[in-house]
């Protein structure tokens, strides 16, 4: 069909569309698309013979085609609406989101519209009417901002601010830091969260004390750590290991005072992302202040029992634009004393009795230390950061052993004496440095993390050891002495990556990679002395090189429903392990290499029973590995008198172990736990009688099974008394063999945690914290009940920015440890210790600065996650 009427009013019925001179009578878009779809259709090859396409049937269905496409722009043009727009941001270029952005009539501030930033800080406030405008933006924590004069008209339909930055409000965060307060105990899926500074006697005390106060953890007399009865525990600090165990690992974490502590996170069943090592986590975190500008604190104590002790520490912390600088210096002194009596008797094989030994050791020591912690994180972008932290420890112990023994015939007559003692001088340093980065792909939580960890434990020190031996008149019979030169070093690389991927409608997905080198260089030289003179003894000397190689990978998912939660995740190890033992004149070299590949699942299901959230169950299933320590590999012999030493076992295997919980919560007040835990190759330290000296050795002796109940209650009784309560009760059992003697005892186990806090007027509040355990099993090891009870007394300060604190531990001094080793070939043995663990002392502690900004970068667990608690 052709048309010979103008292709104006064909189209619009109105002439006035095309009018060059008024432009605005149709969008300039269309007006401007016409023109070049005219010139364009005129050069056509196809319509060439037209001398113009406007007047052309054939051509106006091009026409019409290329104006159809047209028409969505020129609608879009004609509506488009007149805006202001922006991004928020504070004063270390973060974007903030949901602070309050307000537009007001600049003729009298009355409000036009209003807006909510969003997760990356942008907000634009759409359809306005031409008039002139002021802006407002607020959040909490920051000074108010106010624009000057903004104009929206036809000429101006866009208004783009620069980016708007928040500077801090003083007022306003001192008012949140003053009235926050945090409970003592939170649960997560995953662990239970312990707030240090909400315990009053943490200040006073060294880490280990406070983790002896945690509910759920124990702490036995030779340092080992164990959560809820298990022992094996891989303790982290900030998520690095320590690499260290047993009395190393107890003498670290007493140079660590307790307040430099935040918080300490236990985890039974750690997720995938964690190291499979040990049988249950506690990750230590130590206080890192997000507050802009200068802050920090400062704590000191001193407590008396028979010995003296002090820890001392300084935390601050800069923060300014894009850098955050922060760092810990501390000083600490623990003094103690141990009194152990030995009651040994041993058998013949007709079950009459040969001999009997009365032993009693009384040792004391001291360990002065230091510490410092400086790290630094640089924000390149709102996006990305790099950081490092470098920490720095130093002790030196001295510690003396004196010895006194009986022994006696069957009879039993006293047949001779035995006395002696030994010193020992140790200097220990541990060098930690850490490089890490962060990236974060976007406000809804992708990112990417990455670390790399040098960890260096060096120990140098001799121990002196005289024995002599008297008969029952006390004539001298004989004198021996011998000297130890015990240097070791053991040095860690340790780099992993992890990345975080969320979805839609609460869906997230983990996976990461980690490599660790370890190696572990121990050379014991034992010599005979006489007088002046060292003769080098080759058989009792030890030079034992230990390298270890772990390669793992992890992956990760977490879903969320409206009630539902689950958690599903995978770990791959391969450990490639290589142990050599140099020879000497009289001793041949030996080697052993290990190799093993495992999978490490993790699960959880979490349901809530209500839709608020308030009642939930969850069931979880883990399993996990408990390689051993390294120095457990060295078959090297340390003696502790003429009556007992230790040695290491080389060919000790990796223990294994499942668990199994069902836990129901009521938020935050109550919870309980059904836990099912079977071990296999369960790693124990053993204990043999020849010729009237226990020899002490690692073995993987048994498997095992411990079927428990765990329960926590935070209750609020009165307006100023709550109350934490933890009690497990559980049942333990073992089945082996320990030198061809039957392991398998069975005993019901209990321990109850208990923490009153007291709130009184007047800026005083209190504590009272109890524990009391029943028998306990640890291998061929059987434990009687004991108990402890605590005070502590605070009094704020300084308009409550310091504190002054009373401590009084362990008040009737019970506990004491009373055992009997069980499974001995042909004895038996039964001992007693005391420490010095009735103690009065007095703590003072200062927050300074202006607390003016909190601020914000989350850190990761870092790439050292496991090895660190393998070293004896």
């Amino acid at each position: 069909m052709k048309s010979n009427k103008p292709l104006t009013k064909t189209l619009y019925g109105r002439t006035k569309c095309f009018n060059p001179s008024n432009p605005h009578s149709v969008s300039r878009s269309v007006w401007y698309g016409l023109i070049y779809c005219r010139r364009s259709l005129r050069h056509s090859y196809l319509l060439s013979k037209y001398d113009n396409c406007f007047y052309n049937g054939y051509t106006m269905k091009s026409f019409f085609s290329i104006l159809f496409l047209l028409i969505p722009l020129a609608a879009s043009a004609q509506i488009a609406p007149k805006t202001i727009w922006g991004v928020v941001k504070d004063s270390r270029n973060e974007a903030i989101p949901g602070a309050t952005v307000s537009l007001l009539s600049a003729s009298d501030s009355t409000l036009v519209q209003g807006e909510i930033t969003n997760g990356k800080g942008k907000f634009e406030l759409k359809n306005l009417a031409n008039n002139q405008y002021t802006l407002r933006v607020s959040s909490i924590g920051s000074n108010d901002y106010r624009s000057g004069l903004l104009t929206i008209d036809d000429q101006h339909p866009v208004v783009s601010l620069p980016v708007i930055i928040l500077t801090p409000s003083n007022t306003i965060l001192n008012e949140v830091v003053v009235v926050a307060k945090r409970p003592l105990i939170e649960q997560d899926l995953d662990k239970t969260v312990v707030n240090v500074d909400a315990m009053v006697s943490s200040v006073g005390s060294n880490t280990l004390d406070v983790l002896e106060k945690t509910p759920g953890v124990t702490v036995g007399n030779d340092g080992e750590i164990s959560l809820n009865g298990k022992a094996g525990v891989l303790v982290l600090i900030d998520g690095r290991p320590t690499y260290l165990s047993g009395p190393d690992l107890a003498s670290y974490l007493k140079s660590l005072p307790g307040g430099s502590l935040d918080k300490i996170e236990l985890m039974t069943n750690p997720p995938a992302k964690y190291d499979a090592a040990g049988t249950s986590i506690i990750n230590i975190r130590l206080k890192k202040n997000r507050m802009q500008g200068f802050v920090g604190d400062i704590s000191a104590s001193y407590s008396q029992g028979v010995t003296a002790r002090t820890n001392n520490v300084i935390n601050v912390n800069f923060n300014r634009k894009k850098i955050n600088l922060f760092g810990s210096l501390g000083y600490s002194r623990d003094a103690d004393y141990a009194d152990d009596s030995y009651n040994r008797i041993l058998y013949n094989e007709n079950s009459s009795i040969n001999s009997s030994v009365v032993l009693q050791n009384n040792l004391t020591y001291t360990v002065p230390g230091i510490m410092t912690r400086l790290g630094m994180d640089y924000a390149v972008s709102s996006r990305t950061t790099y950081g490092f932290v470098v920490n720095y420890q130093n002790r030196s112990k001295q510690e003396r052993l004196d010895y006194f023994s009986k022994n006696s015939t069957a009879n039993p007559v006293l047949d001779s004496l035995g006395n002696g003692y030994t010193k020992g001088n140790f200097n220990w340093r541990n060098v930690g440095i850490n490089a890490n980065f962060q990236h974060k792909f976007n406000a809804e939580g992708r990112e990417l993390t990455a670390d790399v960890n040098y960890i260096i434990h060096q120990t140098t020190g001799d121990q002196r050891l005289t024995t002599m031996v008297s008969s029952a008149d006390e004539s001298f019979t004989n004198r021996r002495d011998f000297l130890y030169d015990l240097p070791s070093k053991i040095a860690i690389y340790t780099a992993k990556a992890d990345y975080v991927h969320p979805f839609k409608n609460k869906a997230v997905v983990e996976a990461g990679f980690k490599s660790s080198f370890v190696t572990n260089d121990t050379d014991s030289r034992y010599y005979s002395v006489s007088g002046t003179t060292q003769t080098p003894d080759y058989g009792k000397s030890n030079h034992f090189i230990y390298r270890e190689t772990i390669q793992a990978a992890y992956l990760n998912s977490r879903k969320e429903w409206k009630r539902m939660a689950a958690q599903l995740g995978f770990r791959l190890e391969n450990t490639v392990v290589n142990g050599r033992q140099l020879g000497n004149a009289e001793v041949k070299e030996t080697a052993f290499d290990i190799k093993y590949m495992r999978v490490f699942p993790t699960a959880f299901l979490r349901y809530k029973l209500d839709s608020l959230g308030n009642n939930t169950m969850t069931m979880s299933i883990a399993r996990r590995i408990n390689r051993p320590n390294y120095q457990l590999l060295n078959p090297f012999l340390f003696y502790r008198d003429a009556y007992s030493y230790t040695v290491g076992n080389p060919l000790l295997k990796p223990q294994y172990h499942f668990q199994y919980e069902l836990k129901y919560q009521h938020k935050n007040n109550f919870g309980i736990a059904l836990q099912y835990n079977h071990f296999t190759d369960v790693i124990f330290q053993t204990t043999q009688a020849i010729d009237g000296i226990f020899i002490i050795s690692p073995n993987n002796v048994a498997s095992g099974r411990i079927l428990a109940m765990a329960t926590n209650l935070t209750q609020s009784i009165t307006k100023c008394w709550t109350l934490n309560a933890n009690l497990t009760i559980a049942h333990m059992a073992l089945n082996g063999v320990a030198y061809s003697e039957k392991l398998n005892p069975k005993i019901y186990h209990a321990r109850m945690n208990l923490v009153n806090q007291l709130k009184f007027e007047k800026g005083w509040n209190g504590e009272i914290t109890g524990f009391f355990v029943t028998k306990d099993l640890n291998g061929q090891r059987i434990t009687d009940p004991r108990y402890r009870i605590n005070l502590a007394v605070q009094k704020k300060v300084l308009k409550d920015k310091g504190s002054v604190r009373l401590l009084a531990e362990d008040l009737f001094h019970s506990w004491k440890q009373k055992d009997r080793t069980v499974s001995l070939k042909q004895a038996d043995a039964f001992h007693t210790q005391a420490t010095d663990t009735r103690r009065i002392g007095v703590a003072f502690s200062y927050r300074f600065g202006k607390e003016t900004f909190a601020r914000k970068r989350r850190h990761n667990d870092n790439a050292a996650d496991a090895e660190k608690g393998r070293v004896d």
